[in-house]
């Protein structure tokens, strides 16, 4: 017992000094419990300092140039005229609002190549795994055509396919036509562009039905109530349907069945959309031939058609080997399984296989989608007025305000970069295996 006790006074008296010296600097850099800390701000004050001195030199720069950072600039009257726009636009508006047109053109192409590369991507990518030798093989052919050929020769081959292959207006009239509509006389593919039919309000929120000119791409200005509406509709019948998927799977959990559900989502997501359009005396106005040119629904310009197409077939072939890789890596066991249970190959695929597959599809889809998005900003090449063109081209050229302008296009992409990492990584997430 007197040597325990002679033992503890010499380990108390060993450390009592180190209590009392306290903290020492020395510590930030060899005590682990503050070293991670003391890094974070070293490297936090270096990039303050480092953003610090670039914008002192720009400035000073500037200021050398007799120039100063301002944005009064989009205030003033643009005095371009933009060929396709979402919104009213005349030349007589601001920089501003020419870069808001812009942005929505950006933004509508970068949408529709998403979806259409999604769909010829995953169609693809299950054609390559086809035992058929010839659809594999065809398959194989388009993937490897658009990947080693760049982006931009193949907007500007399909730009000139549509400029040289497709018929004039004019070729459309008279007893002697020589091309003619489709789809039930209600599609005309130009040279000009695309003209396809559009959704008219009889009874619309605005009090009159106006005429769209055909240079706009839809009836966003005289309609914007009414479609507001029914986009309410659909958004309120997906929340809906979200709820009855997750009421139908606790369901299965329980009881091990799962109900059908099909008449369900019919009666909310389609049966109020109906209703709505009823309500608002929805009508479809076909285009038609007057005079020398197409008149009446909508005109999508060769220009935007030839860049989406470009977009969708280019990233498309990237998807589908995405596609391709992700159903390989789901075990054949998998397969088998599923095959002794009796399902045919489709359902297979749709239940088994690619729910599996999307754990390993969706995290570079992600990169290709940012790509699309990036990649729209080549439409200059064919004369598609996007926010490179708008903001970043015709503004800059007449405002002198490069910095500014470049600032503002470069924040726009990264803001719209992070808008689709964010959707989709909230959609993986989704997906991701839950640890009980």
């Amino acid at each position: 017992m007197l040597a325990a006790q002679a033992l503890k006074r010499v380990f108390m008296s060993t450390i009592e000094p180190s209590r009392k010296r306290g903290f020492r600097l020395g510590q930030l850099v060899y005590d682990t419990r503050y070293r991670s800390k003391s890094i974070q701000v070293i490297a936090a004050i270096v990039i303050l300092v480092s953003f610090w001195w670039l914008g002192s030199n720009i400035v000073g720069n500037l200021a050398a140039l007799g120039k100063d950072f301002n944005l009064a600039f989009l205030g003033a009257p643009a005095g371009y005229d933009i060929n396709q726009t979402l919104i009213p636009y005349d030349n007589r508006m601001s920089h501003g609002r020419a870069a808001v047109v812009g942005i929505l053109n950006t933004l509508l192409v970068s949408f529709l190549g998403c979806i259409a590369a999604t769909v010829i991507g995953i169609l693809v990518g299950v054609l390559r795994l086809s035992d058929n030798w010839v659809i594999n093989r065809l398959a194989a052919v388009y993937v490897e055509a658009f990947r080693s050929i760049p982006l931009l020769l193949w907007i500007v081959s399909i730009f000139a396919i549509l400029s040289e292959a497709m018929p004039q207006p004019r070729d459309f009239r008279g007893d002697d036509a020589t091309a003619s509509m489709q789809l039930f006389d209600s599609v005309a593919v130009t040279a000009r562009g695309v003209y396809v039919p559009r959704v008219a309000f009889t009874n619309s929120l605005s009090g009159n039905e106006a005429v769209i000119p055909r240079e706009n791409l839809a009836a966003v200005a005289s309609g914007s109530a009414d479609w507001a509406i029914i986009v309410a509709t659909i958004a309120v019948g997906l929340v809906v349907s979200l709820g009855i998927k997750a009421f139908v799977d606790r369901k299965q959990i329980m009881t091990g069945q799962r109900p059908v559900t099909w008449y369900w989502l019919a009666a909310v997501l389609i049966l109020p959309v109906l209703v709505a359009l009823y309500v608002l005396g929805a009508t479809v106005v076909q285009p038609y031939l007057k005079g020398f040119n197409f008149t009446d629904g909508i005109f999508i310009r060769k220009s935007l058609f030839a860049l989406w197409l470009a977009l969708s077939l280019y990233t498309g072939a990237f998807i589908a080997e995405i596609v391709r890789g992700g159903i390989q890596s789901v075990g054949k066991g998998q397969r088998e399984a599923a095959a002794a249970l009796g399902l045919q190959s489709n359902r297979i695929m749709q239940l088994v296989i690619l729910p599996q597959a999307l754990r390993v599809i969706i995290p570079p889809l992600i990169s290709n989608y940012l790509s699309l998005a990036k990649n729209s900003s080549l439409a200059l090449a064919v004369g598609y007025m996007d926010v490179r063109a708008t903001l970043g081209g015709i503004t800059i050229n007449q405002t002198g305000r490069e910095l500014e302008g470049m600032l503002l296009l470069g924040l726009f992409y990264l803001f719209l970069s992070l808008l689709i990492s964010g959707i989709i990584n909230l959609y993986n997430r989704s997906k991701q295996l839950k640890e009980r």
